[in-house]
């Protein structure tokens, strides 16, 4: 999938912009502050439905602006274009449409462009708590797996409910809870298998990625943990409704899977420097990107927000050599050093554009 052209009008600091992109490498320079992200923000936006840094719709709109508009026009390997369009006006619904028809539900868009973004905030996959973790699997098997997000969405529905009964004043019948824990155990069940069955998949792209960037300096590994690997999971949630109900919300089931990251070994959380989080966190991305190329519907677009500093100089030529080569598609790049980026423009001669962004404008370098 190649973005052709992005077109935009209030979104963040940036007032209006138009830009034609080249298919392979796209990179946007500027100070901290300037607006380069939002740019990359935009075209996560198109894929998703949502911003990757303000879920809050209404807080991306320009200050003193009523609305917001993205588009995006779109190209398949096929050659079939595709009209992607979002808007958002203040206190109404976000209209979100594909070829001129608006979707219904948002998750129906889900995966028609696959899409990676690495970026700083990822060190939150590291450092943060296991909702992190799990939002990282999800992402991926969502684009490529309908039947997966409809099961996540039903099990997060059910444990919904039943947090509900948990804190009623009202005590709940135990056939009242019968009820969401069977749709749990079954939708939890569907949904752990398939991150079990990904992990696996997955772990050997990681892997070998990570040995590439660091030239075999450190193990890595990945092990996923789930209640549904100790049993039943209906058992279990009928088991734990005493201590359930006076936490008030459900300590059982897919909601509390993990990852545990190893170094050599050793949690990464606890064992891993600056350099080392930071090579195992874009291994993590780009294995997302190998892996959705290989099971999605079409090359993902790979964005790599701000993630060369405090790595040393061989890791990043390592990481621009990788995403410059055939095996990746189109990229967005952005950075504060333009210096560092000449020697692979040079190779690549005409099959890049760099943007240079200042207070939330952009224009081509010439």
């Amino acid at each position: 999938m190649i973005l052709k052209h992005l077109s935009l009008l209030n979104y963040k600091n940036i007032k209006m912009a138009e830009i034609d992109f080249s298919p392979k490498l796209n990179c946007f320079f500027g100070l901290n502050g300037m607006g380069k992200t939002n740019f990359l923000d935009a075209v996560y936006y198109l894929s998703f439905c949502k911003s990757a840094t303000n879920s809050v719709d209404s807080q991306n709109i320009m200050h003193d602006a009523e609305f917001f508009m993205i588009r995006g026009n779109y190209e398949d390997a096929n050659g079939s274009e595709m009209d992607v369009f979002c808007g958002l006006k203040r206190k109404h619904r976000k209209v979100f449409k594909r070829n001129g028809k608006e979707y219904k539900k948002f998750s129906e868009h889900i995966g028609q462009i696959p899409l990676v973004m690495v970026s700083p905030a990822d060190s939150s996959l590291i450092a943060g708590g296991s909702e992190e973790r799990r939002r990282f699997i999800d992402l991926v098997i969502s684009q490529y797996d309908k039947e997966y997000l409809n099961s996540l969405i039903r099990y997060e529905k059910a444990l919904l409910q039943r947090n509900t009964l948990l804190k009623a004043e009202v005590p709940a019948t135990s056939e009242d809870y019968d009820i969401w824990e069977e749709m749990m155990a079954m939708y939890g069940e569907a949904v752990s298998r398939k991150r079990k069955a990904f992990i696996d998949d997955f772990r050997p792209h990681f892997s070998s990625l990570y040995s590439s960037i660091s030239a075999d300096r450190e193990n890595v590994s990945l092990e996923y943990v789930s209640h549904c690997n100790e049993g039943d999971l209906r058992d279990m949630l009928r088991q734990s409704r005493p201590k359930d109900l006076i936490m008030g919300y459900s300590l059982k089931g897919v909601h509390k899977d993990d990852l545990t990251m190893l170094l050599d070994g050793y949690p990464i959380k606890k064992e891993g420097s600056q350099g080392q989080n930071k090579t195992y966190l874009i291994s993590l991305k780009l294995a997302q990107f190998k892996y959705l190329k290989k099971y999605g519907i079409t090359t993902p677009l790979l964005l790599l927000d701000d993630i060369f500093d405090r790595l040393d100089s061989s890791r990043v030529e390592q990481i621009i050599k990788l995403v410059a080569g055939e095996d990746f598609g189109q990229i967005f790049i952005t950075d504060t050093d333009k210096e560092r980026f000449e020697p692979i423009l040079r190779q690549l001669g005409d099959k890049h554009k760099v943007f240079r962004v200042e207070n939330g404008e952009v224009e081509l370098y010439e």
